[in-house]
């Protein structure tokens, strides 16, 4: 079970405690290494937190809970929804009461940044399971990523939406890193395939009334909509907004980052959904057998079909990497030589070939242009009609 705790306000005499106890962090191989993972295990986005666990669970079953003899042990705190004091809190209690050499997880972008401080002191890699805003990465030398970035799956999704003879777009996005940073790569993508956003609408990340937007919508007189909002109650909302208030019936087009599209949310978003084009890292229907291989263990995990969806990869192939981490540094607590060791690594993920880029330490990967429509059998899903191959991060792009 997945331990639940409650923590206070984060004082100041623990930050003392934490700047003295750090310089006793345990550098000598050990038996078991701990691994902690921080996660909405609860509240909004619970489902989420409950993806992380189950692709680190699937990975586990397939893999083995050992690595070079030493045993791997999870601990997992619970951050229900954005929260950067929070966050700095229970990394730091996991680096020095828990004594992890390895942290992951992190949904929100706000929460990462909070955590990266505390990396080079406390000798600690963060490998990051889904926050995806570019500048994540520069932060720490310390910090690789398995997820992906919002520029990513928009640079491309971007070129699309103009190819299809639409000229003139609104954006709205959540007003936090990674909305800020699917805007001005689908912006840039759109100009430079000759089409137009004449307007950018960036809502409060608690925003749940999409009425108002979707009126000011109308009246742009666009002809294609962007929109990227966090996976979670969200992005349901805005997509049946679109569909409720005649915005769809009207023939505007809906354009998207997966995240609006997320398969535990398919069977409720139905028609409301079909047709919608998004552009993203991972589909649960990606035709392979690796992915089939995963899906079956991550469905396992999380307790059968209909829950599994995109955070789950970011932690099985976030596994892979802290696997690699420990085989490289012998069990032995050295961030630095941690992720020095995974840079360039590469190898066939359940979405396809990924490389950590030795650069910007941010996954290298195939982004997917996809339709929502429905597969032989009636299920709806996100249909892979286009592949971009080789995507590098354009938001880290020197």
């Amino acid at each position: 079970m997945i331990s639940r705790r409650r923590f206070g306000t984060f004082l100041r005499a623990g930050a003392l405690a934490f700047a003295g106890s750090l310089s006793f962090a345990h550098a000598a191989a050990a038996d078991t290494i701990k691994l902690g993972i921080v996660g909405p295990f609860s509240g909004p986005f619970a489902l989420q937190g409950k993806n992380f666990q189950a692709g680190v669970e699937a990975w586990l079953t397939q893999n083995g809970k050992s690595v070079g003899g030493h045993e791997i042990e999870i601990v997992y705190r619970d951050l229900p929804t954005a929260n950067p004091q929070q966050a700095r809190a229970l990394a730091q209690e996991l680096i020095v009461k828990d004594k992890v050499q390895y942290l992951g997880g992190v949904y929100f972008t706000p929460d990462a940044m909070a955590i990266t401080p505390l990396l080079k002191q406390g000798n600690v890699p963060l490998v990051i399971f889904n926050a995806a805003t570019s500048a994540i990465m520069t932060s720490s030398p310390l910090v690789v990523r398995t997820s992906f970035t919002t520029a990513q799956t928009t640079t491309p999704l971007g070129k699309a939406a103009a190819d299809r003879g639409i000229t003139k777009f609104v954006s709205a996005v959540t007003d936090y890193g990674p909305g800020v940073d699917a805007e001005g790569a689908f912006k840039k993508a759109v100009e430079a395939a000759g089409g137009q956003v004449v307007e950018t609408i960036r809502m409060p990340l608690n925003t749940t009334e999409f009425s108002p937007i979707m009126q000011r919508i109308r009246d742009a007189g666009a002809q294609g909509v962007f929109a990227f909002l966090p996976s979670g109650p969200p992005t349901l909302g805005f997509v049946k907004a679109f569909s409720d208030t005649g915005l769809k019936p009207a023939g505007v087009k809906l354009f998207a980052t997966g995240d609006l599209t997320q398969e535990s949310d398919l069977p409720a978003l139905g028609e409301a959904a079909a047709g919608m084009i998004t552009g993203f890292h991972y589909a649960i229907s990606h035709d392979s057998e690796v992915n089939r291989a995963f899906v079956a263990a991550g469905e396992k995990a999380i307790g059968g079909p209909g829950q599994l969806t995109f955070p789950a990869v970011g932690a099985y192939d976030g596994m892979y990497v802290i696997a690699k981490m420990i085989a490289a540094t012998g069990g032995k607590q050295d961030a630095e030589k941690a992720v020095e060791a995974v840079k360039g690594l590469a190898w066939e993920s359940p979405r396809g070939p990924v490389k950590i880029d030795p650069e910007t330490r941010h996954i290298t990967q195939t982004i997917y242009l996809r339709e929502v429509a429905k597969d032989a059998k009636g299920n709806w899903i996100n249909k892979e009609i286009q592949s971009f191959p080789g995507q590098k991060d354009p938001g880290l792009a020197k």
